[in-house]
C-alpha cells in the first residue's frame, strides 16, 4: 500500500523538544524526541518486552526509559539496560529511523535504512532566497487515503467547483488540461488567455485588467507536491515565453504523510516571488489557504467515504488522466520494493 523507500514529512521541527512525541506514519507506530545535540531522535514506539509505547516511558538523558519495567534505549534503538538481568537480550532492541531537518520540517527515512541519501528529500527552488516570501506552514489531519489527495493534487479543474471564491473562478472549467510524465513525477498544467484573476490572488497582482494565468500542478512519488500558480498580464503568458516583468508566481509545497490506509497527514507551507518580508501578506495567505484547504477536507473525506460504501462503480473522466499516470507510478515503486524485499529473503 505504501512506497517506504522515501523521506516523508514527520512533524514539524518547532513541534519536537525533550518530550517524547509519537506519531503515526504508513501504519507504524514512531516516536521522536530531540536529543541533547539538537538531533531529532525516532524510534519504534514500542519495548520490545510487552509492547508498551516508549512514548509512554521518560527521558534518562539522551535515552528513552521504557514506562513498565525500565528497559532504555539509545539512539540507535539498542538496549543499554534491563533493570535485574545479567545482560542484555540480543533481541532487546526497537528500529531506528533515519531523521534528517530541513525546510523547518523533520523528515523520516521509513524504508531500508542503507539507503537512506538526505540528498533525495524533496528540493525546494528558491528556499533561503531573500526576494521571495514565505507563509508560515501548517498541518492538517484528512479523513482519508493518501491518493485521494494526489488525485486533488492532479486536478486544477477541481478549484471552479471546490474553492470558486478563493483559487478558482468560470475560467477554470473548461480550458483543456496537458498531462507530462517524467521518471518520478507527474505534472498537470494548462495556460487560460485573457481571463479573469481568481478573488484569491487578485488584490496581489502588479498589474489591472485581464491575465494569462498558469496552473501547475505536480506530484512526486510517493506523495509530495508543488502547486505552481503564475499570472501575467493578458497578451503576455503562454508556454516558452519569458515571463513578464510583473509576473506573480506562488509555489505551494504539500507534503501528504499517510498515517494508515484512511488518514492523512498533510503538511504545506508557500513561497512568492514579492512581499519577502511581509508579515501581514504572509498571515493573510496563511489563512486564506488554510479555508481554502479546510473546503478540499470536506470533499475529500466524503470522497473516501463514497468510495468505501459504493454500490455501483464509479468512472473516470479525460480529467483524470494525471491521477491514473501517478497512481501507476506509485504501484510500480510498491512493485519492485515487494520484489527486492521477496529477492533479498
Amino acid at each position: 500500500m505504501f512506497v517506504r523507500n522515501a523521506w516523508y514529512v514527520a512533524a514539524w521541527s518547532s513541534e519536537i523538544g525533550d518530550a517524547l512525541t509519537p506519531v503515526r506514519m504508513l501504519d507504524e507506530a514512531i516516536v521522536l524526541t530531540r536529543m541533547s545535540d539538537g538531533t531529532v531522535t525516532a524510534l519504534e514506539d514500542a519495548c520490545p518486552h510487552r509492547k508498551l509505547p516508549l512514548s509512554m516511558g521518560r527521558r534518562r538523558g539522551d535515552t528513552v526509559e521504557c514506562g513498565y519495567h525500565g528497559l532504555t534505549f539509545d539512539c540507535t534503538g539498542t538496549c543499554t539496560r534491563v533493570p535485574g538481568a545479567e545482560r542484555v537480550p540480543h533481541r532487546a532492541r526497537v528500529r531506528s529511523y533515519p531523521a534528517q531537518e530541513r525546510y523547518g520540517m523533520v523528515w523520516l527515512w521509513m524504508g531500508e535504512a542503507a539507503l537512506a541519501d538526505p540528498a533525495l528529500i524533496f528540493q525546494v527552488e528558491n528556499w533561503g532566497d531573500p526576494a521571495w516570501g514565505v507563509n508560515a506552514g501548517d498541518a492538517m489531519e484528512v479523513a482519508c487515503n493518501y491518493l485521494y489527495m494526489t488525485d486533488n493534487l492532479l486536478d486544477p479543474s477541481h478549484v471552479a467547483w471546490v474553492h470558486p471564491t478563493s483559487f478558482g473562478n468560470a475560467a477554470c472549467e473548461e480550458t483543456p488540461l496537458e498531462t507530462t510524465v517524467a521518471d518520478n513525477a507527474v505534472t498537470v498544467w494548462r495556460w487560460m488567455q485573457g481571463v479573469e484573476p481568481a478573488p484569491f490572488y487578485k488584490p496581489f497582482l502588479r498589474f489591472d485588467g485581464l491575465c494569462d494565468r498558469k496552473q501547475h500542478y505536480e506530484v512526486h512519488a510517493p506523495c509530495h507536491a508543488i502547486i505552481r500558480a503564475f499570472f501575467v498580464p493578458a497578451g503576455t503568458g503562454g508556454e516558452g515565453r519569458p515571463l513578464h516583468q510583473d509576473a506573480f508566481i506562488m509555489d505551494s509545497f504539500n507534503f501528504m504523510t499517510p498515517v494508515d490506509a484512511r488518514h492523512t497527514r498533510y503538511f504545506w507551507f508557500q513561497m512568492r516571488n514579492f512581499a519577502p518580508n511581509d508579515p501581514e501578506v504572509s498571515a493573510l495567505f496563511a489563512k486564506s489557504v488554510r479555508g481554502a484547504f479546510e473546503e478540499d477536507r470536506v470533499v475529500l473525506e466524503a470522497v473516501q467515504q463514497g468510495m468505501v460504501t459504493m454500490r455501483t462503480p464509479n468512472l473516470d473522466l479525460g480529467i483524470d488522466l494525471g491521477p491514473k499516470r501517478f497512481r501507476q507510478m506509485v504501484d510500480r515503486r510498491i512493485a519492485d520494493e515487494t520484489a527486492s524485499r521477496e529477492a533479498a529473503e
